[in-house]
């Protein structure tokens, strides 16, 4: 099945995940090649943060919230205010990276005429171009759902893992906050969406001492306003014993991505940021000792818990060292 340029064309990726986001990324771009102008809006929830983690991606034009949390979304009459919404925009063609049919429709009922998604479930009654994939891929990884749909249509995607555009305004500001903290740089993301992926404040603390008695380089801490508790437990522990550690807590996304692309590594939980640091090709070890490692990117590394055990505590600080040993962190 080809397909011919379109005009404007919008994307619906409403996984609520920053790194679902970053996951999507190549289809995002191979998307963008099949339209005129080369780029595309998209339609997602807010806690992806898609307009600061896309903010400078040239392929992404506007950046649509769905708010289905907050009720503006939600429902029927949800339903006619996002249908409004897109009719307002007057797209050409809409892509839906997600089996709901809640979306197709509201797309239908908005009038755009070209919808291309999964065509898994009732979603393939909505659709305008037949699609039908293997209901086998209903509960596989989003990756390799939105890897068949492309296939099936012939769309190339010429990145094989996530790249993301780094702000150059945002580095800009990271090289003056940062300007005195000699590299090499090391990020320890310490944020986690659920508690049973998180290492812990005593192993984070304990790893930062590690490299700075290694004298490895500046060790930023790294993560979201809700980690602001977790950080100053791990920074006054740092302290306690002697070493010296950057706060890099709560930075606007677009900053934290391009303080991450300024570090020689990163060590982290299994999270978005952990997927940031990848997609701007930095040497990322991830920690996977509650949820499958990530297999899409060459620069995760996952660390995986000691053989017999289960769960984050059972991942070693030793482990970790070894495996940013493996790592050139000299300048």
């Amino acid at each position: 099945m080809s397909l011919v340029p379109s005009g404007r064309t919008l994307i619906v990726q409403p996984l609520p995940g920053i790194g679902d986001m970053v996951w999507h990324l190549p289809h995002i771009h191979a998307i963008a090649g099949t339209t005129i102008e080369g780029r595309v809006d998209i339609l997602t929830k807010p806690r992806s943060q898609a307009d600061s983690l896309l903010c400078a991606d040239p392929h992404v034009g506007r950046v649509l919230w769905v708010e289905r949390v907050a009720g503006r979304h939600g429902g029927v009459r949800g339903l006619q205010r996002l249908a409004a919404l897109l009719r307002r925009e007057k797209y050409q063609r809409a892509w839906f990276l997600h089996a709901s049919a809640r979306y197709v429709l509201a797309a239908r009922l908005a009038g755009i005429p070209e919808r291309i998604g999964y065509g898994i479930g009732v979603q393939s009654l909505l659709l305008s171009r037949s699609m039908s994939l293997p209901a086998a891929l209903k509960h596989k990884h989003p990756i390799f759902k939105a890897d068949a749909l492309l296939e099936e249509l012939g769309v190339a995607r010429a990145e094989p893992e996530p790249r993301l555009v780094v702000d150059a305004g945002a580095a800009a500001a990271v090289a003056n906050r940062f300007a005195a903290w000699p590299g090499p740089w090391i990020a320890l993301g310490i944020g986690s969406s659920e508690p049973w992926k998180q290492w812990g404040a005593v192993r984070f603390a304990e790893l930062a001492l590690e490299l700075h008695r290694q004298q490895a380089g500046s060790i930023f801490i790294v993560g979201g306003p809700a980690e602001r508790p977790l950080a100053d437990d791990i920074l006054a522990r740092v302290r306690t014993g002697g070493g010296v550690a950057v706060d890099a807590v709560a930075l606007p996304l677009e900053q934290t991505a391009a303080l991450l692309a300024g570090c020689r590594a990163y060590v982290g939980n299994d999270t978005g940021v952990l997927n940031i640091a990848a997609a701007v090709q930095v040497p990322a070890v991830g920690l996977f000792g509650a949820s499958p490692p990530l297999v899409h990117s060459r620069f995760i590394d996952a660390v995986l818990p000691l053989s017999g055990t289960t769960g984050m505590a059972a991942i070693t600080i030793p482990r970790v060292l070894d495996a940013l040993a493996s790592l050139n962190l000299n300048p």
